[in-house]
């Protein structure tokens, strides 16, 4: 019975390790400009005339208290959430 449970526990590391390692694989993107609007979900800047809306959660590290008007840079990463596939189009030849 200990085999099985060190053997689960095993399992469990890795797939902690495994899935804190994807995270470190995709590519970091940054955006800088005044803070539009702050809550606990979302950080909106400002980039020259385009707004961005960056999703935020407990994990998301922010040094001090944010407000509105505050110059900010937001480090973030782009994840998919989910894939559809499409049917091949017909046009193509194949």
């Amino acid at each position: 019975m200990m085999a099985w449970k060190s053997l689960l526990v095993g399992i469990a590391v890795q797939a902690a390790v495994l899935s804190a390692s994807a995270a470190d694989i995709a590519k970091t993107y940054q955006v800088t400009g005044p803070v539009l609007e702050v809550n606990e979900r979302t950080i909106v800047v400002q980039k020259g005339e385009e707004r961005w809306e960056i999703a935020r959660d407990a994990a998301t590290n922010i040094k001090g208290q944010l407000k509105v008007g505050d110059k900010v840079t937001i480090q973030y990463r782009m994840t998919a959430v989910s894939v559809d596939k499409k049917p091949a189009d017909k046009g193509d030849g194949k």
